[in-house]
C-alpha cells in the first residue's frame, strides 16, 4: 500500500510548513490528486489520519480534489480528455500525446491555528 508512504511524505511537508508558519495545530490539508497517480483517495485519507497520530496534524481533515486527465496531441495540437483507457487523439487518431493534467499530487493549502 503505497498510500501510507505518500501520506507520511505529505505529513512531513505539513509538519515542516506548520513549524515555519508557527501553527500549533493543523486542522485541514487540501490536496490535488491526478487521476493517473493511481492512489485511492479513501486509502490516502485513512493513511494520512494514521500517520498524523501524535503530530501537529492529528485530527486534521484531508480534502482531496481529484484532477481529471487532460491530454494534448503532439501532432495536431488538439487538447482532449481521454475516452476510457484510450489515449488516442480524437482528431488525427495518433497516440503521440503530452499529459497536461492528471498526474499531479500536491498540497494546495494547509489550514490551522
Amino acid at each position: 500500500m503505497h498510500e501510507l508512504r505518500i501520506a507520511e511524505d505529505l505529513l512531513g511537508i505539513v509538519t515542516e510548513v506548520a513549524a515555519e508558519k508557527g501553527l500549533k495545530k493543523v486542522t485541514k490539508v487540501n490536496v490535488s490528486l491526478g487521476k493517473l497517480v493511481q492512489i485511492v483517495p479513501g486509502l490516502l485519507e485513512t493513511a494520512f489520519n494514521e500517520a498524523a497520530s501524535g503530530s501537529v496534524a492529528e485530527g486534521a481533515s484531508i480534502n482531496i480534489e481529484t484532477v481529471p486527465v487532460r491530454l494534448e496531441c503532439r501532432i495536431c495540437g488538439t487538447e482532449f480528455m481521454p475516452d476510457g483507457n484510450s489515449f488516442e487523439c480524437p482528431e488525427c487518431r495518433l497516440s503521440d500525446i503530452d499529459i497536461k493534467n492528471g498526474n499531479e499530487l500536491f498540497i494546495n493549502s494547509i489550514e490551522g491555528e
